[in-house]
């Protein structure tokens, strides 16, 4: 069944699009939810009034999407992920770890929108992501994986530590008492 989108519907298209899909879809999902109209005459001139409207959003999508791109392509996502001595990670810098870190830093991106080389990123190093923002509009992202500091090893300095302050500090005691 031919339709015309009303509004954006996502994985199928944008407002004015014309799309072939099932008549189920369409029946059960898109004309109940108001999403799509059914193409006919009336319909077709209807979006053929409102084509300018439609072309300044698409344009202003575009522009919208540049100047992202730019702002992400001056961004590196520096990660810093457990890892072992031989620079192997312990787990995964995957799409959904560049999606939190994004959100975290004020880009709003979906993590189907992130592609890395090799589906996952799995040791130290830096690599560049590619993420799709609008149409053919693409941003390449740096990434950076960072060895994190091993806590254990930390742990194990800090009980090192502790019984040569308690001692320093019994000393100076043990001598008052004396």
């Amino acid at each position: 069944m031919k339709v015309i989108l009303y509004t954006d519907v996502k994985h199928l298209g944008e407002m004015g699009d014309v799309k072939n899909v099932a008549n189920g879809y369409a029946r059960n999902f898109l004309f109940p939810h108001m999403y799509a109209v059914p193409y006919n005459e009336q319909t077709v001139a209807y979006f053929e009034s409102r084509k300018e409207e439609i072309e300044a959003r698409k344009a202003q999508k575009r522009s919208d999407a540049a100047s992202l791109k730019e702002k992400l392509e001056a961004f590196a996502v520096e990660l810093s992920v457990p890892a072992g001595s031989n620079g192997k990670l312990y787990g995964a810098v995957t799409a959904q770890t560049v999606a939190d870190f994004l959100n975290k830093n004020g880009f709003d991106i979906e993590r189907k929108r992130i592609e890395i080389p090799g589906v996952s990123i799995k040791s130290v190093g830096n690599y560049h992501g590619t993420i799709h923002l609008y149409e053919a509009t693409t941003a390449e992202v740096k990434i950076v994986v960072k060895a994190q500091e091993d806590v254990s090893a930390k742990k194990e300095d800090k009980k090192a530590e502790k019984p040569a302050k308690e001692a320093a500090a019994e000393a100076p005691a043990e001598e008052k008492a004396e």
